[in-house]
């Protein structure tokens, strides 16, 4: 039996308030309470001496397979102009083989000097010998050279596909930057990767994870992925509790085949099934109600429509299996609970609690006001990234103006009634937790940016607010609200420790507080004390 003695217990369960010991035998909590009751009980004894423990982290939307991979290709998120992303991909390039794919990633051209989208002849001049993809920040774009494209047989008469667009100049030429469905042109000429290789990644991506105190995700990407986490899960070394959803393309295979959301165990488990309503922010495809500010035209990209999305949605919901849906814009939100609203109907006829399937939004970036009580009144869950809220400060109040209000309106949502639960959307923004916790509390940036007040400072949530939304919202969003979420006796051993009580320490501290150490399933997977 393991006893971890002396700390400072956050259990979010009201029957251990003040709690400073935890005993943890077979993976799960056995007992909770005073030093003197625990250290009672006999066996190891790991002494805390006044650290902060909680229930272990959860990030509720990750893109584990591209997180993993991108560990290791390049990353253009410290990029502050064309010129610097231009000298990192000539440093790249240097070495690799002649027909190598150059890929990377976390370019944002709101984040340089002009503000101008690259082109193709800017990577040109520098890697004309490679084929090169290189995604934005937000992953609806990608920036590719004239290789690529000749290697994907783009011209300037190539239409542009259902749901993405093709940038082209002033003649109709592809000019080099590709939006939504159109970056698959490309990317199908890219070599997958192989199994092996992306299960190594993964254990390279999970031992990352750990070292910022995550304990479980909620993955959002397809097939490969899936089937690494089954490969590291049979030789039994997935080490965090992931939630595996299932990308729309697929989702009629799960559906003949039976799967439910909620089939497999305590490591790997089915979430529901994933659509795009829109695109987002950064490339300006978020669908909006009313145009871009400054862009008269321009109301973003409709990728998935209403019809097709309440289609999928219907069938998925009867088959058993809940349904997410990437919903960024006001006019994407809108279209979104238009459907559910629908769904939740057959279901009541069928007799089935919204409880039986947790249907999510994820991201819920900008709402309509009118919207606003419909995610309570439907059950919906806002799964939200408090990360995205103050990297987005700046493009937000440039392209949606006094739509700032309802943009990342964690309180407002919370308020409202509906769940909130947290993620970071990595490899879009950054994977760890803190970040999270310390934008949903102060509305800055690592750097303070805007300001002492933060940025629509009324959104602001509490600490205890935040891990929740990390925390329990996770476990309840998955139906894993009787394992984990709470450091209860007979729940999964899964905690994260900080060096420093985070409910305590000044906000302009929190970024400062190390993770001591992460367990699941009782056992240490990152301890640095």
């Amino acid at each position: 039996m393991l006893l971890l003695t002396n700390g400072r217990l956050y259990t979010q369960d009201v029957a251990y308030e003040g709690a400073t010991a935890v005993a943890v035998a077979n993976g799960r909590i056995v007992a909770v309470g005073s030093d003197d009751e625990i250290l009672a009980l006999g066996g190891e004894v790991v002494d805390l001496n006044g650290r902060c423990l909680i229930p272990g982290l959860v990030d509720a939307h990750v893109h584990f397979q591209w997180f993993s991979l991108n560990l290791q290709n390049l990353d253009l998120s410290e990029t502050t102009s064309l010129a610097e992303a231009l000298s990192l991909i000539k440093e790249k390039a240097v070495g690799m083989r002649p027909g190598q794919w150059l890929q990377g990633r976390g370019w944002a051209q709101d984040n340089w000097t002009d503000r101008a989208f690259p082109t193709a002849a800017a990577l040109d001049q520098i890697v004309p010998h490679l084929p090169v993809c290189l995604r934005d920040k937000s992953g609806h774009a990608a920036w590719v050279n004239s290789t690529a494209m000749r290697l994907a047989e783009l011209t300037p008469s190539t239409p542009d596909p259902e749901g993405g667009k093709i940038q082209r100049d002033e003649r109709g030429r592809p000019t080099g930057i590709l939006f939504e469905e159109a970056i698959g042109l490309v990317m199908q000429h890219v070599p997958e990767t192989t199994e092996t290789e992306l299960v190594a990644a993964m254990e390279r991506g999970q031992a990352y994870c750990w070292e910022r105190g995550l304990t479980g995700i909620h993955d959002f990407d397809g097939r490969a992925s899936f089937q690494a986490l089954q490969t590291l899960h049979q030789r039994k070394d997935l080490g965090l509790r992931v939630v595996k959803n299932i990308p729309k393309y697929r989702y009629e295979h799960a559906v003949g085949v039976g799967l439910r959301t909620g089939f497999g165990d305590e490591w790997l488990r089915i979430g529901g099934v994933k659509m795009f309503a829109d695109g987002a922010l950064g490339p300006r495809t978020a669908a909006m109600i009313a145009p871009y500010e400054g862009e008269p035209e321009n109301r973003g990209v409709v990728v998935t429509d209403k019809e097709e999305m309440y289609s999928v949605a219907s069938a998925a919901s009867a088959a058993g299996l809940s349904v997410t849906v990437h919903a960024i814009g006001d006019r994407a939100v809108y279209d979104v609970l238009d459907v559910y609203a629908a769904v939740r109907g057959e279901e009541a006829e069928r007799g089935q609690s919204p409880a039986q399937l947790r249907h999510r939004i994820e991201h819920v970036q900008v709402y309509h006001p009118a919207d606003l009580e419909r995610l309570a009144k439907y059950q919906i869950i806002a799964s939200m990234q408090p990360i995205h809220a103050t990297a987005d400060i700046d493009m937000v109040d440039r392209y949606w103006g006094e739509r700032g209000q309802y943009s990342y309106a964690f309180r407002n949502i919370l308020e409202s009634g509906a769940l909130v639960v947290f993620g970071s959307d990595a490899p879009i923004e950054s994977i760890d937790p803190l970040l999270g916790l310390h934008a949903a509390v102060t509305r800055r940036r690592a750097n303070g940016y805007p300001g002492v007040e933060g940025w629509y400072p009324e959104q602001k949530l509490t600490m205890a607010e935040a891990v929740y939304g990390f925390t329990m919202a996770a476990a309840i969003t998955s139906g894993q609200q009787d394992d984990l979420g709470s450091v209860t006796p007979g729940k999964l051993a899964d905690f994260t420790i900080f060096e420093r009580d985070i409910f305590e320490t000044p906000a302009d501290e929190l970024l400062e507080v190390a993770v001591a150490g992460t367990v699941v399933g009782g056992e240490f997977k990152h301890r640095s004390f």
